[in-house]
């Protein structure tokens, strides 16, 4: 079982992904962690991408994809995997297609005006733990008594600034993997467990 995981920056596709690798026993393939990795490990690829990163330049598609057809070539993938973060845009997509079949596309779909409210609701404390203000309006840490903050990247505007990247790039794949039959469409507004079952029923459809 071959998954991709669709859905705007707030949808919960990673607390799924989790889920889901750890209930059907699948790799979680992360773009960020299989650069992390072949970086770490000095790979050829890895040190191309990490120059560029170093020269604060985006990674380009022939790089991330080479890494991709490495990952999913090795073993543990032999019995399905499921891809988060990855493909981005509708040119990484057709480059999947040449050397991965693509079981189900599963889109998380939320509404725009929600995602703000999640994301821009989320307090951090430098302890680790995070919180959303709509349930613990404490400014202060339950944990360590630390003050809570707000990171950059979760503030309204930037959270808007991440949804129209999302749109102008990404959207597009849903029709991509709607033309090729193997779109599906989940309710990501739901609870977490909701949003979990409904995903489960989507792939025990499919044995």
């Amino acid at each position: 079982m071959n998954l991709v995981f669709l859905g705007a920056p707030g949808a919960g596709k990673g607390t799924q992904a989790t889920r889901v690798c750890e209930k059907y026993r699948i790799p979680h393939i992360s773009t960020g962690d299989i650069l992390r990795a072949n970086i770490q490990a000095g790979t050829p690829l890895g040190v191309q991408a990490k120059s560029l990163i170093d020269r604060g330049m985006l990674v380009p598609d022939e790089v991330v994809v080479g890494l991709m057809r490495d990952r999913l070539a090795q073993a543990d993938c032999a019995h399905g995997y499921l891809l988060d973060g990855f493909p981005r845009t509708l040119e990484q997509a057709h480059a999947l297609a040449q050397f991965a079949r693509i079981d189900l596309a599963i889109d998380i779909a939320v509404d725009p005006e929600m995602v703000v409210d999640r994301i821009a609701g989320r307090r951090m404390c430098r302890c680790g733990e995070s919180y959303h203000i709509s349930m613990h309006p404490s400014p202060i840490c339950d944990k360590c008594g630390q003050q809570l903050y707000q990171r950059d990247d979760d503030k309204p505007e930037t959270v808007k600034a991440r949804l129209e990247v999302y749109r102008e790039q990404t959207e597009p794949l849903i029709g991509f993997y709607r033309e090729a039959g193997v779109l599906r469409t989940v309710n990501g507004a739901q609870e977490m467990d909701r949003v979990f079952a409904d995903i489960v029923g989507v792939l025990d459809g499919q044995h």
